[in-house]
């Protein structure tokens, strides 16, 4: 019996190592989950909202070029609005499946913004739908949506704990400076 009580303090310390070497690996492994889970939801939030974004800016280039051909934009490709209706019922089809992602993954803040940017789209729909004609009130409305998309990508990248980003807005040349 004595040479068993001799070998418990060892016998003991590989229990323990043992014990603590599973902990330890358990909790690695929970943590390294953790971390790949995060990282596939933030995949997939990243998606949702870049759709959310495309589908959205095809709504905004079309209306673009149907407002260049009415006379309101200088885009240099104009389309007519007869040209245009499949191509417009093809981008408000792809914005509801969109828009259905972007709810059920994205942030309160994020939803709020992508909320004002459609508004603004809406708006642009609208205008066209309207026929109005004022290149004035034409160029309020696109900077309204600028500001709203601005915003939007602002919400996602704080989301995605992403630096901040470009604003979009790119300054060309005027044709009389050339």
């Amino acid at each position: 019996m004595s040479a068993f009580i001799q070998q418990l303090p060892a016998l003991l310390g590989v229990v323990i190592g043992a014990l603590g070497s599973y902990l330890a690996i358990t909790r690695g492994d929970q943590a390294r989950f953790r971390r790949e889970q995060a990282a596939r939801w933030d995949e997939r939030r990243l998606a949702a909202y870049t759709g959310y974004a495309r589908s959205l800016k095809k709504t905004v280039t079309l209306t673009c070029r149907i407002e260049a051909h009415l006379g309101n934009d200088p885009h240099p490709y104009p389309l007519s609005p007869e040209e245009a209706v499949p191509h417009l019922a093809e981008a408000t089809d792809a914005r509801d499946p969109a828009g259905e992602a972007l709810l059920m993954l994205g942030t309160p803040d994020v939803v709020q913004r992508a909320r004002e940017w459609v508004v603004v789209v809406m708006d642009m729909e609208r205008f066209l739908r309207d026929r109005t004609q004022s290149p004035e009130a034409w160029s309020t409305l696109l900077q309204q949506q600028r500001t709203a998309r601005e915003r939007y990508y602002e919400a996602v990248r704080s989301d995605l704990a992403l630096p901040p980003g470009h604003s979009g807005q790119w300054r060309l040349p005027s044709a009389q400076s050339s």
